[in-house]
Parts: structure tokens; sequence; C-alpha cells
């Protein structure tokens, strides 16, 4: 069965919002693109229709107010965001929310979808989508307009407790033509994961913020997008030609011939940009005074080592593995997971390539593993990275096994995330070494030395545990995102407090700063792979901490080699020591830019 949102194919707009409107959000990734909206929350949702056993009837119901807290959760989040917007356009946004909100905790919708399950055994978005079938069927012909559209609204709560239910937003980009600009509430990381590099021309949503996983992605594909747009939601029908600004996340809908023309030409501009920074790729990744900066990608999918080549990265600093669990309802075996990373580690010949095991969790879950995982009251602090490998040795196992195969097609480095402790690095490589004896006694190549096995820097304990930690380590890699979140205690993808994430807090400057110190002691590498390492308004500061490895989205490398290729090494090192002295992270930004004008 397939349920379809209301009205689809009669899309009347409403009269007070049908003209030219300017949105502003949250620029998330750079590009201006001009074309046709496509709504995504306006398309189809398959529906799986079974009938469960007894035993099963309480898991479906906790399955249904489950999905009931989630549906709740994203409204909520919604109403916080709408609060940016005028006055009367909050206060409408908001009205609706509410009502859809009371919908979810006392409403026909939920009490006879509970009524299906238990009664008539059907699993809960099925129950779900039936009741919708019967509020349709019990207003066809009614042409009163209020009760029409209050089983509009029951019609649109439903399906986003079904999208909840089914675990995802919908199967619509599935169905959305080349070069369309998504609008969308929220894009998830696994929708992410479903997106191809130049079929989609922007997106656009309502909720989100510039530094969550979702606008990471957005950068590593080189997709232009606007997050935390809140007033898109309002008014926007599927094929409204829309402008979309990722570097001022700016978005106007139904746009005007003078917009038209002066976006165009902004376009014509940074397209123009883009071409110079291109003839930067053969040079080398040098200061003025001949310091060299490997500059190393990162990225997200397969899709992207073209990318990557084509930017001349030195390296992959950093090969997200969560790829291959993503949008999967099983686990991938050895054998998929070796063909996946080897098909990967060819691609860059000789360069190096370093692959970060499973880090599963937080706003990155796998369907196969939600079971495993949870979301937990806090999932950030939750079961992943390191910890859910240790809890699931054979899926390190596995994984393990297949990067160990990979190997043998390039150079290759296994990084582990979330480590705390010296004690789970040791644990993590006795299954390494037993991973590698058992495909040796099974028949396997595999490289006498093993290739070297390194630690995320993401999380304080970490960062303050430098000299213990190399005793297990060969290789350190700092992430900027989780080491800026867990010190400010900040989800930086929270809408309500994503404004506080500030990466030049003097905390995480001096975090980083010892850090680097540290593993120069026990003469151990260390790079930085997080997003700070891709703006270019950073470089100087890294390059003054003596760090002189930098993985970032592939999009960023050439805009940051331009930056070091302008700086000198000791200049860096001398400001970096006279902003590493400040308390204020006001006057730490205004010294950097200060110093990022004269360089």
């Amino acid at each position: 069965m397939q349920v379809t949102p209301r009205e689809t194919t009669d899309q009347s707009k409403d009269a007070s919002v049908t003209g030219r409107r300017m949105i502003v959000g949250l620029g998330a990734s750079g590009g201006i693109v001009i074309g046709r909206a496509f709504v995504l929350d306006r398309q189809y949702i398959h529906v799986v229709r079974q009938t469960i056993s007894s035993a099963r009837i309480e898991d479906e119901v906790a399955a249904l107010h489950q999905g009931v807290d989630d549906s709740i959760e994203q409204l909520r989040r919604l109403k916080s965001q709408s609060g940016a917007l005028e006055a009367s356009a909050s206060d409408e946004l908001g009205f609706l929310l509410d009502a859809y909100i009371q919908m979810l905790t006392q409403s026909r919708l939920l009490r006879g979808a509970e009524d299906r399950i238990r009664q008539q055994k059907m699993n809960a978005v099925w129950a779900v989508s039936d009741v919708i079938d019967s509020i349709a069927q019990q207003f066809t012909g009614i042409k009163d307009k209020y009760i029409a559209a209050r089983a509009a609204d029951i019609r649109e709560v439903g399906l986003r407790l079904m999208r909840c239910l089914i675990g995802e937003t919908d199967r619509a980009l599935d169905h959305a033509p080349p070069g369309a600009i998504l609008i969308a509430e929220e894009m998830s990381p696994a929708d992410m994961a479903r997106l191809q590099p130049g079929t989609v021309g922007a997106f656009v949503t309502a909720i989100g913020g510039a530094e969550g996983h979702t606008a990471i992605m957005a950068r590593a594909l080189g997709i232009p997008a606007v997050l935390g747009a809140a007033d898109i939601i309002r008014g926007i029908s599927g094929g409204d030609t829309i402008i979309v600004d990722g570097l001022r996340g700016e978005v106007i809908l139904r746009p005007d011939a003078a917009d038209l023309a002066v976006y165009g030409k902004r376009r014509e501009d940074w397209l123009a940009s883009r071409t110079r920074l291109l003839g930067l790729r053969s040079l080398r990744s040098e200061t003025r005074d001949n310091v060299l900066v490997e500059l190393h990608a990162n990225i997200e999918l397969p899709v992207e080592v073209s990318t990557v080549l084509q930017n001349g990265a030195s390296g992959i600093g950093l090969l997200r593995s969560e790829f291959m669990f993503m949008n999967k309802s099983y686990l991938p075996d050895e054998e998929e997971q070796y063909q996946e990373l080897a098909g990967i580690v060819s691609q860059m010949k000789d360069l190096p390539v370093t692959i970060r095991t499973l880090d599963i969790g937080g706003e990155k879950l796998a369907v196969a593993l939600q079971n495993e995982v949870g979301s937990g009251p806090n999932p950030a602090l939750g079961l992943r990275g390191v910890r859910l490998s240790l809890r699931r040795e054979d899926l390190l196992e596995t994984q393990l096994a297949a990067i160990l195969r990979a190997s043998l097609h390039g150079k290759v480095r296994v990084l582990v995330p979330m480590v705390v402790t010296v004690g789970e690095m040791t644990r993590v490589r006795q299954i390494y070494n037993k991973v590698a004896d058992r495909l040796r006694s099974q028949g396997h190549a595999v490289p006498k030395t093993l290739p070297p096995l390194g630690a995320m820097i993401e999380i304080p304990a970490a960062a303050l545990s430098i000299d213990a930690l190399a005793r297990e380590c060969e290789f350190f890699a700092i992430g900027t995102n989780d080491l800026t979140q867990y010190t400010l205690a900040i989800d930086r993808s929270d809408d309500q407090v994503a404004h506080l994430y500030d990466p030049l807090h003097p905390a995480i400057l001096r975090l980083i700063y010892e850090a680097a110190k540290a593993a120069a002691r026990t003469g151990i590498p260390m790079s930085v792979c997080g997003e700070m390492a891709g703006d270019p308004r950073y470089t100087p500061l890294f390059l003054g901490m003596g760090l002189r490895n930098l993985s970032m989205s592939p999009g960023s490398l050439l805009l940051v080699k331009q930056r070091v290729r302008r700086l000198d090494s000791r200049t860096s090192e001398y400001q970096t020591r006279q902003i590493l002295e400040q308390w204020d992270p006001d006057r730490i930004a205004m010294m950097l830019d200060d110093f990022n004008d004269l360089a």
C-alpha cells in the first residue's frame, strides 16, 4: 500500500505566501543554485502490512509509542526553530504545531492504531495507515472546510508518525528529478547517504545546524545547502522556482527578474573563483618559508574518491565506514565490506587511506543496529564508537578482517573512534592481531607488518591522556567536532544550543595545543580531521601549534592550500602563542581575523 500526504495532486498555495519570499537560514554548504523545488514531505510512503504474533503485540505497541515520542520531539524542534520567524508567521506555525502535538497525545488516531495492533494484530505502521484511511473515508464528500482541514491535519500527523516508525523520512528521494532543489523539514545522515553528487542541485531544511553531521555530509558531497530555514515549509509547492545561496544562507522562493540577475551574477563569480582555485591542484601545500603541510580528505561515501583526486589531496585522512551500514536492514559481511574498501583503496593508488572503524551512534544510526544501540536519553554519550565495537566484538572482527584484506591494495591505516582509555586500545589491538592470525590460517595474504593502528582524540579525557595512549597507538587524529561538543557540553545538532558551539573557546584551543605537544613528545604523528581543519580561518592556528597534517571535506582542500601558501610558519607560531594567552572567545576571534586579514 502507498499512502500519500494531503492533496498531493492539488498543491494549492496559501494566498498569503504565493509571491516572492526571502528566507534566511544557516549556510551549511557553499554554492549558488537556481532551480525547481522538490518537496520531500509530500511524497509517497510505502507501507508493509504484517500480521504479528500474539507475542509481538506489546513490542509493536511500544514501537507505536516510541514513534509518537519521536514525532513530538520533531514537532517541538520545528516549533523552536520557527521562533526566529517574524511574529505573525511564528505564531501561525506555532499554533499549528501545537495542534499536531495535541493530536499525538490524545486522539482517535493513536487510540485507533493501538486498538488495531491489539485486536487485529497489525504491525504498528500498518495500523496507523489503516486509521488514516478510515478517517479519510468517513470525511469523503463532506463539503465543510473546517472538517476537511481537521481530517487533513490528522492525515499529516499520521504520516509523520509513519515516517518515524519506518525509520526514514520517506522514499521520495528515489523520485527526485535530476538537478532538483530538495525541500524537507529535516535530512538525516541516512538520507544524505542516498544522494549522489551531480544529481541533486541543492537542499533546504527547516531544521538543522551548520555543524551537524548532515551539514558535514553536504559539504563532503559538494551539495549547496541551507539548514534551519524554518519558514521554508509555508506555502511552497513542488515545481516552484527557488534560489539557494549556501554561502550566505539565503533562500528566495519564486524570485523576480532582479533576483535572477543578481544571483545569476553571484553564481558566475563563485564558479570563476572555483576555477582559479583548481589552478592550485598541482602546487605543493607549503608555507612561504617552505614548511610542508599534508592536506588529506575526509570522505563519507565511495563516490567522493574522484573529487578527492580532482582536488589534489595527498591522501584520505578519514574514511568514515558507516556508509556500509546505512540504509540496510542487515549487517554487511566481511566479503561485502572488503569489496567496498578495496575499491576505494585501489582508486587512491599509492596515496594513504585512513579507515575509521564503525562509529554508529548519536545522529548516525544504522537500521540493522537500532535495537542494539537504541536512542537512549543522550545518544551522543551512549553506546557508540569503540564502545559498541567492544560490546559486539564480532562486528569489529568482521570489519578489521575486511580492512586487513583491503590493505593489500594500497597504503592503509586503521583509526578507532571514541577512545577514552588505554585499555580500550589494548583490547582492540588484541582483536586486531587475532583477526590477522585467523586470516593467515585461512590462506589470506596479510601484510607482515600490520597497518598502523591509531586513536581518534575527540573526548577531553583522551586529549589529556596522550602520553598514556601513546603506548598502544601508532598515530592520533584529533576530531574537533566531537571534541568541541563534549568539552562545551553542547549538542551541535540541537537547534536551541547550536549557536553556542564555538571552536574558538579557549578550552578547545588549549586542549588541541596540549594534545599536539604531548604527541610531539612521544614522537607519534598527529593530524586534525574535524571541520575546523577545512576552514581556512583556523589554518594559522594549527600551523602555529606545530600540526602538519590536516584532513577535511574534499571541497575545502584548495581553499586551505591557498591559505597555507600565503602563511609564514614562524609568524603563525608567534600569533598562536598570543591567542592562547587569551580567555575571551570574542577577543580570540578578533585577533585571529585581524591576523588573517594581514597575512
